[in-house]
């Protein structure tokens, strides 16, 4: 492999992943891919200058089983793909009655094998939640793919669920709720499992997407999530859940989307620089 894919290989260590949403982004073409990088070979780039992707086209559609198994191939041994679970499934009547198509989104996203992260359970803004159709869902939830286990990260854009209640069935279930830095949802830092799932969406039109002392402070947080540590500078709804160490995920999502990749190895530089 050539200088050109290996500026961030083997920065992800220590329980810490820092990546983006997706990869194919037409902007990016002007400020993060090479010129001249063609297409196909976009995720072959971005794996080797982040540690973790989320895969964003997995709400609108699954893929095939073959497809997932092409990415898995095309990236580095240490990456990481986290997935948002399909709309079809966070939109229907009934979460407990949707688990056939759980299934089927989990046993072809498996073929990503020991490169499968956490899967995100996004609830869109305005969708209001029964609370015991939640319980059963998750509940319903599996936890493993063969021998492998399964990670959930649950979102939440329903005000009027989020509180202690909620917290403690996530933790009863062993699911994270994600922390979105965010204006537009609901932002809480709660830990609710054994890894951090965090989704930053304050990038601006700036090199490097956040200011250097934010990133700065980024950066403390994610070593302080992946000691144990649940920091108290972010909001929270309940007390704090120490714990001796977690593995951690932040990805740049939204907001100036064309900073993002430059947000994400700002972020990996610092906590490179760290260790």
């Amino acid at each position: 492999m050539s200088d050109l894919f290996s500026a961030q290989e083997g920065i992800a260590s220590h329980g810490i992943r820092v990546g983006i949403g997706g990869w194919n982004f037409a902007p990016w073409r002007d400020n993060f891919y090479p010129a001249g990088l063609v297409q196909r070979r976009e995720l072959e780039y971005a794996s080797r200058h982040v540690t973790a992707i989320e895969i964003n086209s997995t709400y609108y559609g699954t893929q095939k089983p073959a497809t997932y198994a092409k990415w898995r191939d095309e990236t580095p041994e240490d990456f990481v793909f986290s997935a948002k679970a399909p709309k079809r499934i966070m939109q229907a009547r009934s979460l407990t009655g949707a688990q056939a198509q759980i299934e089927d989104f989990i046993g072809g996203i498996s073929e990503l094998g020991d490169k499968l992260g956490p899967l995100v359970w996004q609830f869109e803004k305005g969708r209001k939640i029964d609370r015991d159709d939640l319980a059963g869902f998750l509940k319903s939830l599996p936890r493993k793919a063969g021998r492998r286990r399964l990670r959930h990260a649950l979102e939440l854009r329903d005000p009027a669920i989020i509180d202690n209640e909620l917290l403690a069935l996530a933790r009863h279930h062993d699911v994270a709720t994600v922390f979105t830095d965010s204006d537009e949802h609901p932002s809480f830092a709660d830990l609710t499992s054994d890894f951090v799932y965090a989704r930053l969406m304050r990038s601006r039109p700036i090199d490097t997407g956040y200011p250097g002392p934010e990133l700065d402070q980024w950066a403390k947080r994610a070593r302080e999530w992946a000691a144990g540590g649940d920091p108290q500078d972010l909001p929270h709804i309940g007390p704090p859940t120490p714990l001796p160490k977690r593995e951690v995920f932040i990805y740049f999502i939204s907001s100036a989307k064309e900073r993002n990749p430059a947000a994400a190895m700002a972020l990996l530089q610092r906590l490179d620089q760290a260790r």
